[in-house]
């Protein structure tokens, strides 16, 4: 709600405005803990109970909406929270050989056995989520480049986000003699979870194409080609449209976690992306492309 707020701000929608102010101030009163510079998961309906669940998924996508209202607000808080969290995330990954820790307790301890004995769990699996680790290699990217760090600083982020990046990749690409991107690790880079989620590949897409922005490195341009190929071979429904949501280790087709093609936010936000500035977020960015 918060992302569709920004979005309808800045393009000038009827109660856009209204619409990202009451997003903002329940996600502020209910969901950021500014003492922890973090964002807590999941309440009840009547937000009378706080799970003691803690996990980066819901920070991941908080750093994305921040970035977002900052850019479209201009309020530069949001992008120091985004900061906050973003070097939460660097410290646990870079001390965890940069697999990223998902699952957490209350006190932000890593639960690195989270559903260790049910590793396929829809919203909680176990272990690294190498497309997460992608993902995320954008998201700081994208924040070094609008943050007021000094130079040492914002080098240091981005090589984070090449670790990230490669450690993915080595760890989930092309395992076990079949081309795709495994979904889940254990904590010593094996895939648990074989099967090909499609926004992985739409995540690799933009992640390469950032860093080979950022950094010139002909290395990510060689992803950004691997990437399209992929999703041209077995991810594109090019009879029906749109991309298909799951795959097998063998690329064939499964509907166990996505029946039909509902997710749009991915595959579109992956031909967005790579044509527009790296340092601001889609819409903004979308905005100033045309503009320009």
């Amino acid at each position: 709600m918060i992302l569709a707020g920004t979005s309808a701000t800045l393009i000038g929608r009827p109660k856009g405005p209204e619409l990202l102010k009451k997003a903002l101030d329940a996600y502020n009163k209910h969901f950021w803990d500014d003492e922890t510079g973090l964002a807590v998961d999941t309440w009840d309906t009547e937000f009378t109970r706080l799970d003691p669940y803690r996990g980066l998924n819901a920070n991941m996508h908080t750093t994305e909406a921040f970035l977002a209202v900052a850019d479209v607000t201009g309020d530069e808080e949001y992008r120091r929270r985004a900061g906050r969290i973003i070097d939460h995330v660097v410290g646990w990954a870079s001390n965890n050989d940069w697999r990223i820790p998902e699952h957490f307790t209350a006190d932000w301890q890593p639960d690195l056995d989270c559903n260790r004995d049910k590793p396929d769990d829809q919203f909680k699996p176990f272990g690294a989520t190498p497309g997460h680790g992608i993902e995320w290699s954008r998201l700081i990217t994208q924040y070094v480049l609008s943050s007021d760090r000094d130079d040492a600083g914002r080098k240091s982020l981005v090589d984070a986000a090449e670790h990230l990046f490669n450690r993915a990749l080595e760890d989930a690409w092309n395992r076990d003699g079949t081309i795709g991107l495994a979904y889940t690790t254990d904590w010593d880079g094996n895939p648990v979870v074989t099967d090909r989620m499609h926004w992985t590949l739409a995540e690799a897409v933009n992640a390469s194409a950032t860093l080979a922005k950022v950094t010139g490195k002909q290395e990510y341009k060689d992803w950004y080609a691997k990437f399209w190929q992929y999703i041209d071979e077995y991810l594109v429904d090019h009879e029906k449209g749109s991309w298909f949501h799951q795959l097998d280790k063998d690329n064939h087709v499964l509907t166990t976690v996505w029946p039909g093609k509902s997710d749009l936010y991915h595959a579109t936000q992956a031909t967005l992306i790579p044509l527009l500035d790296p340092a601001v977020s889609v819409a903004p960015a979308l905005k100033a492309s045309l503009s320009d």
